[in-house]
């Protein structure tokens, strides 16, 4: 499967905050926390199309990502791929993506303690820096 990616419209907003609940849901039930309108508002009451990147493949949205600008360093504040194609390379090719768009600037994101996410950041190379509660936060420089 070969991803596309493109800037996100202002349209493209439910779509991916039903993506973003579906994604985080396993992980925030295991943690007794899940709350569809809650996950689908964590994206939607900032959502910004110039700074989410929709990831395309076969003609659908099947993830996207958000990546802030904070000056010396970038925060990943949303990377999402969709259940039914996960596996297949896109999270990779994305997170390949966002490691040229920091042109060598550190980037830092967190995590659901818990999540497969933590796996899939540590074998692209991000480093653990502290804990939360419910939260694991990564740098990779």
């Amino acid at each position: 499967m070969r991803p596309a990616f493109r800037t996100a419209r202002a349209e493209d907003a439910e779509a991916l905050a039903d993506l973003r609940a579906a994604a985080m849901e396993p992980s925030l039930r295991a943690l007794g926390r899940f709350d569809p309108d809650r996950a689908r508002a964590r994206l939607l009451d900032g959502f910004e199309p110039a700074a989410c990147t929709v990831v395309e493949a076969e003609g659908r949205i099947v993830g996207f990502y958000v990546l802030e600008d904070r000056g010396a360093d970038l925060f990943l504040s949303h990377l999402y791929i969709a259940h039914e194609v996960a596996g297949q390379g896109l999270g990779a090719t994305a997170m390949k993506r966002i490691v040229s768009e920091a042109g060598g600037r550190p980037i830092r994101l967190g995590a659901l303690k818990g999540s497969a996410a933590n796996r899939f950041y540590q074998r692209h190379g991000f480093v653990e820096e502290r804990r939360t509660e419910f939260d694991v936060y990564y740098v990779r420089d």
